[in-house]
């Protein structure tokens, strides 16, 4: 079987997934991508610029199309060589338009959120990361389509919402190691984005809470930043400056896990997540996670309490708190994120990617 990929941004967990399971796949695969930059344009041009590479290129025989949320299926399909337009088509949403948090509390352009529904409609099947989020999309999205004055399409969202799968990303193999905290000066990460959806504020006013305490620690603060990096990163650089191990990018994957085998705790304070790839990843490297009690990540680590905190400040700092001190909820915490290590050897790709490709070449054509 011979899968055509489209990937419009191609980066981070875009193309994370594509290459991890492309790479032991038993398919074919033929891949082609955009630069993760300028991810509005990219949306806009990319059914335009694949339908006329693949119009320049010598026709293949495909047998199926695979994408991301971030190219207008519909579009694709009214510009593509009829060849490619009749291709069985899934979808895979990482994020959405829709949902996806506005940092500045400007006003939304839906013109991006209506692209998503019509690749969604347009689509065979359309796979997402978690339950949480297609849970979260599916319910906006028809609240969304009912408000628009007349020519209800309601119908045919019905028809795609019964076409919607879940479809976790897959993780490397990363080989978990058995150890307990530090307990003098334990070493805390937090890994996102540098960004305000992934709420830095929070995190350093609870490790502030906690070095007023008296509380000894090391920090490890990295992740990819961008232009507009939120100013609560300048001023925890000099605050925390005696505890910071870490800070910034880290060149290499390699690299990044190697401090994530280093650590002890990481923490998350997101606002947005959809899945939880970061945290995913520090759990199979040994990090006992803490972990907000919303988002994705209940589902990620499951009933297991020492693992989440309540969602505010001072939980998280009392969370912390008790992890450096008590030491039966340290054991009972470390025990939990055992487990969630073994639960999450499942989604390694080795194992995902044979189910991924029954569940893709499964998909029959609509008609």
């Amino acid at each position: 079987m011979h899968i055509l990929a489209l990937e419009p941004y191609y980066g981070g967990s875009h193309q994370a997934f594509l290459d991890g399971w492309s790479r032991v796949s038993s398919l074919t695969w033929t891949k082609l991508t955009l630069p993760a930059h300028h991810w509005k344009w990219r949306m806009r041009h990319a059914p335009m610029t694949f339908a006329e590479q693949l119009k320049s290129q010598p026709p293949q025989e495909f047998d199926f199309l695979f994408c991301s949320d971030m190219l207008n299926l519909a579009t694709l399909r009214g510009l593509a060589p009829q060849h490619i337009a009749n291709l069985p088509a899934v979808v895979y949403f990482h994020e959405n338009q829709l949902t996806y948090p506005d940092a500045y509390r400007t006003e939304r352009d839906f013109h991006y959120a209506f692209d998503n529904i019509q690749t969604m409609v347009a689509a065979e099947e359309s796979w997402f990361n978690s339950a949480y989020h297609r849970d979260e999309f599916l319910a906006q999205a028809r609240a969304f389509l009912r408000k628009f004055p007349d020519y209800s399409l309601e119908s045919q969202w019905d028809e795609a919402a019964a076409r919607v799968r879940v479809v976790p990303p897959g993780l490397p193999e990363i080989e978990t190691p058995r150890r307990t905290l530090t307990a003098q000066s334990p070493h805390i990460v937090w890994a996102a984005r540098w960004e305000h959806d992934k709420n830095p504020d929070d995190f350093f006013a609870a490790l502030r809470r906690l070095k007023r305490g008296g509380e000894v620690f090391r920090l490890s603060v990295v992740g990819e930043s961008f232009r507009d990096v939120p100013p609560v990163f300048t001023e925890a650089r000099t605050e925390f400056a005696h505890e910071i191990e870490q800070w910034g990018f880290l060149p290499s994957h390699a690299d990044y896990l190697a401090l994530l085998q280093s650590a002890d705790i990481f923490v998350s304070t997101a606002v947005h997540e959809f899945f939880g790839i970061s945290a995913a990843e520090a759990i199979l490297s040994g990090c006992v996670p803490v972990l907000p009690r919303r988002l994705a990540y209940p589902e990620l680590v499951g009933d297991r309490s020492h693992l989440l905190y309540d969602t505010t400040v001072e939980s998280l700092s009392n969370h912390l708190h008790q992890l450096i001190h008590d030491l039966s909820f340290c054991e009972k915490a470390i025990e939990q994120s055992r487990d969630a290590a073994h639960a999450l050897t499942a989604l390694r790709w080795a194992t995902l990617a044979p189910l991924c490709d029954h569940r893709l070449i499964s998909v029959k054509r609509c008609d």
